[in-house]
């Protein structure tokens, strides 16, 4: 009986597991019409960055294209790309900026989860913008399928070409590169 009960337990962890990474994660997809690519325009915005900063979509004028990485503060892949997302905003391209949504923030007043959020953005050197999703932002991540994705946003507002599912910094990259041409 104790073996069965040991057996049982093994098998509803691992369950548990393969169900909260599957939810953070389809490695390293891409796509121009799955989730949140099926959208052609980030809707308007006015919220906060994890320092209470004022954020609207005007944040897409400042250069010509702006990478959007969408994380959640639960997902191991996005804390692991977080470093090195950090290195790569101090050495983007002038027209380049990254901005980051983190997904599991409810609102401003979640001080939990923000305080979660600084400290991976600490801890990572990641001293890129990260903002609060809003009423819109938050419809707009009802068609994102997993996290992290990044998708690719011109000064328009406009998303372009391809978004990424998964942690992938040198497809961004590649991208990115592709875009500002």
């Amino acid at each position: 009986m104790q073996k069965f009960f040991k057996l049982t337990s093994m098998v509803v962890l691992v369950l548990t597991m393969l169900l909260l990474s599957a939810g953070c994660l389809a490695e390293n997809a891409t796509s121009s019409t799955q989730g949140a690519a099926k959208q052609n325009k980030f809707p308007n915005f006015k919220t906060v960055d994890l320092a209470g900063n004022v954020v609207t979509q005007e944040v897409f004028k400042k250069k010509k294209v702006t990478v959007v990485n969408i994380w959640g503060t639960f997902c191991p892949p996005c804390i692991g790309e977080m470093p090195e997302l950090g290195d790569w905003a101090r050495s983007m391209p002038a027209d380049a900026q990254i901005i980051g949504i983190v997904c599991d923030v409810r609102d401003k007043n979640d001080k939990e989860t923000i305080k979660e959020a600084e400290r991976i953005t600490a801890n990572a050197n990641a001293k890129f913008v990260n903002i609060v999703p809003d009423e819109g932002i938050m419809s707009y991540l009802d068609s994102v399928d997993a996290v992290p994705t990044t998708i690719f946003v011109d000064s328009e507002g406009n998303i372009i070409g391809e978004s990424v599912i998964g942690a992938d910094v040198a497809k961004y990259k590649e991208l990115l590169k592709r875009y500002l041409k």
